[in-house]
């Protein structure tokens, strides 16, 4: 079955505003508008007002201290996103990984990371709080220090247990003495609060050495069900809790692939779940990166020039080694970031029978260079159920805009004209 094409970054309507698909009607999208040379990593949450906000990260290139933190909005009602409006300024920091939290008291919380140049194992959480559903914010706090095993980051939403229980995912990017930082020893945690926020104790989530970005929901039998990015490239994971969160199997993987790229799913009203991922892992790469950061060196300024378009960065990409011991296991890099593809489970997450392709590419992502539109993933989705059934997605379209996608569950179920 042949499939719809994407357009070339530099014909994108990059506005804001949501238009019909021209080759699917039932689809909706928007290109949000870019404020810097590279926008990644989105978040899309619903406001307590009614309005979409959607935040993610954007400046020169991930890991530079120009790297902030951006907000747009969409209004109820309204059929354009707003022109961002920046919310972190720390020039010495890459700040990343914005996530925002709608409190069940009316707050508006925004987390987001803060560390030096690409060395993860040095990030911290940061806090601001707006009253006033985003509009204006309050000072900067900082929510979680890195500590002496390294850095701490969050990715995906806050959850609300009905028992008034609060759950952060968050990963710990461990320090190897004497190298860099690659992502060999990340482990997952449940940051657990009981009292709103006030106070929080660690979980630690058990073998969980290579899975991250722990993405928490309950399902319709009151278990809880993570899924997790995996830094071999392999599969997604998925752990469960019959305790609200206080202990987790140990993650095992699914029959999905993951290619050490993020993925995020949501609960929707008739108790399906609805996944959002890039369907690619490490088998479906040629060559690898030596790390995320492999372009910058410990000052965030460029290290390693890339190459062409359709080539490596020069040096640290190369072959595809063979598969080693669990334990003998590194972080693999470089994974094709494509196709962006929505999938849906009836079943708690154990099948995920119905898929369909978002967007489909080459999802080449050996260089994170949007300056010259080297890179070409589609990468890091979010997704959002609202009351009237709708979902809607953001993701990063080739590190250079955030791209928004509205749809309804039943879509992911048609084939007609793919």
């Amino acid at each position: 079955m042949s499939q719809p094409q994407t357009p070339v970054s530099g014909q994108l309507p990059v506005d804001g505003l949501i238009r019909v698909r021209d080759d699917d009607p039932d689809r909706h999208e928007a290109y949000l508008i870019a404020p810097a040379v590279q926008n990644h990593a989105a978040n899309i949450m619903a406001l307590r007002n009614g309005d979409l906000g959607c935040v993610w990260f954007g400046g020169t290139q991930e890991g530079v201290s120009d790297i902030s933190v951006w907000f747009s909005r969409l209004e109820k009602g309204a059929d354009t996103w707003s022109t961002p409006t920046r919310l972190s300024d720390d020039l010495t920091r890459s700040e990343q990984n914005p996530v925002l939290f709608p409190t069940p008291a009316g707050e508006l919380w925004l987390l987001y990371t803060a560390q030096h140049a690409g060395n993860q194992d040095t990030a911290e959480v940061r806090r601001r709080i707006s009253r006033d559903d985003g509009h204006t914010w309050g000072p900067v706090q900082t929510l979680f220090p890195a500590t002496s095993r390294g850095g701490v980051f969050v990715r995906q939403p806050v959850l609300v247990l009905p028992s008034g229980r609060w759950l952060l995912p968050v990963f710990n990017c461990v320090t190897t003495p004497g190298k860099r930082w690659v992502g060999d020893r990340d482990t997952s945690s449940l940051m657990i609060s009981d009292d709103e926020g006030r106070t929080w104790r660690e979980q630690p989530v058990p073998e969980s050495t290579g899975c991250v970005h722990m993405n928490v929901h309950l399902l319709a039998d009151g278990t809880l069900l993570a899924l997790f990015r995996s830094r071999w490239a392999d599969s997604i994971y998925a752990s469960r809790s019959e305790d609200e969160g206080a202990t987790w199997s140990a993650p095992g993987p699914t029959e999905l692939p993951n290619n050490n790229s993020s993925v995020q799913y949501v609960t929707l009203r008739d108790g399906r779940l609805a996944l959002v991922f890039n369907a690619s892992s490490a088998a479906d790469a040629t060559e690898r990166r030596v790390s995320l950061y492999d372009e910058i060196d410990d000052d965030g300024l460029a290290e390693t020039p890339a190459g062409p378009a359709g080539d490596g960065p020069a040096g640290p990409a190369g072959e595809v080694p063979a598969p080693v011991g669990r334990d003998e296991r590194t972080a693999f890099w470089g994974a094709p970031r494509a196709p962006m593809t929505l999938a849906l489970s009836g079943d708690g997450g154990r099948t995920w029978p119905i898929r369909r392709d978002l967007e489909v590419g080459d999802g080449y992502c050996l260089t994170n260079n949007s300056r010259d539109g080297l890179n070409r993933e589609f990468s890091y989705p979010s997704i959002q159920e609202t009351a009237d059934g709708d979902l809607h997605i953001a993701f990063t379209y080739h590190r250079r805009v955030i791209k928004y996608v509205r749809v309804r569950p039943e879509w992911a179920a048609r084939t007609e004209g793919i």
